[in-house]
């Protein structure tokens, strides 16, 4: 063993194939957490290789729209099969997300100089993750006052075909350019235009319209910029067995608080894109980062924003902490009532099958 080892670092393999191999690593980690958590790949994916330095921009968002179209559909198959989803939610979401996420990438092409796409396309991947990472606080504070209000989920909602199709057509246009937001964004636009809507109906909907509105926006992007094989497939290699692996340990793992760890590094994340851009506020330039600064606000998060929760569970009428918890406002179903919130009632979360529920 040791001296096949010495083979491959004396026949430079290793350092031939670098990037492969981080991109195997990195997308079986994010694929891990994926499982676990839920939160969209494309979020998590996507800065993850472009600060590994294995592509640019355009290349990592094709690459990473690829390989959520193979792992994404196996979740979508497991709800069909089900009959959890909306099949007539998912159409009209569908009818607006996959033309947009076609012309996505041609709207870069068309109005970004040819020599600043990648900066173009820094700056609007951080943008969504800071929405991304904005929707999760939004949806727990969604959950917190439907408790108070005492709603429950009544059967199948009456289908609002106008905003439903805005909401697909938004949703569609930032995952055809970035790759972020085929689920944390349309889901929380669901949440709210249809709050009766139960847990279990919401992310099998969401998988559903998700495959077609991924798949529409791979096709757009290798038509725009091309694939890279080299990318894609440790990406597939890496992703697919790390989501599997996520969502058999995930009923032994923390999720909930996993699940805000990560919205820290989204944030995290976000901000250094933009500062990687060179957005003005943040006063960076020509590929800089501060990662003092950006390290600051990934601080104040920790210790800032739970004061920010107590005041405004203290002003929905709730102790600054105590129950419901974040976790058990995450379990439970949309629109569900105070009394489900009490940790002797059965998890919510278990109605609906595990998996990624989009970028």
């Amino acid at each position: 063993m040791l001296h096949e080892a010495h083979l491959l670092l004396a026949d430079g393999w290793l350092t031939t194939h670098a990037n492969e191999l981080k991109t195997v690593v990195a997308g079986f980690l994010v694929g891990i957490v994926v499982g676990i958590t839920g939160m969209g790949g494309g979020a998590l994916m996507t800065p993850a290789l472009i600060f590994l330095g294995v592509g640019n921009a355009s290349t990592v968002v094709t690459a990473d729209l690829t390989a959520a179209a193979v792992y994404k559909s196996g979740g979508a198959l497991v709800h069909w099969r089900q009959g959890s989803p909306n099949l007539r939610l998912a159409g009209w979401l569908m009818a607006g997300s996959v033309p947009m996420a076609l012309l996505g990438p041609h709207l870069v092409q068309w109005f970004a100089p040819t020599d600043n796409v990648d900066t173009v396309l820094q700056m609007a991947i951080g943008f969504a993750l800071l929405l991304a990472a904005a929707t999760f606080a939004l949806r727990l504070y969604i959950q917190l006052r439907r408790v108070r209000a005492g709603r429950q989920p009544a059967g199948e909602p009456v289908i609002r075909p106008v905003p439903t199709l805005l909401i697909g057509a938004l949703g569609g246009l930032l995952v055809g350019i970035t790759s972020v937001g085929s689920g944390s964004v349309i889901m929380i636009a669901l949440v709210m235009l249809y709050p009766m809507l139960s847990a279990v109906k919401l992310v099998g909907t969401d998988l559903v319209q998700a495959v077609p509105l991924v798949l529409a926006a791979a096709i757009s992007n290798i038509m725009t910029y091309g694939l890279d094989l080299n990318l894609t497939i440790p990406l597939i290699i890496g992703s697919v067995p790390g989501s599997i692996l996520g969502a058999r340990v995930a009923p032994k793992v923390p999720s909930s608080l996993i699940r805000r760890g990560l919205v820290v590094i989204l944030t995290m994340s976000g901000l250094a894109l933009l500062d990687k851009a060179g957005w003005a506020p943040l006063g960076a330039a020509d590929d800089q980062t501060h990662p003092v600064f950006i390290a600051f606000v990934g601080l104040a998060m920790l210790l800032v924003v739970p004061l920010l929760w107590g005041v405004i569970r203290r002003r929905e009428g709730l102790p600054m902490f105590g129950q419901p918890t974040v976790q058990e406002l995450e379990s439970l179903p949309v629109g569900a009532t105070a009394e489900s919130s009490d940790p002797a009632a059965p998890a919510a979360a278990s109605e609906a099958p595990s998996g990624p529920s989009g970028g």
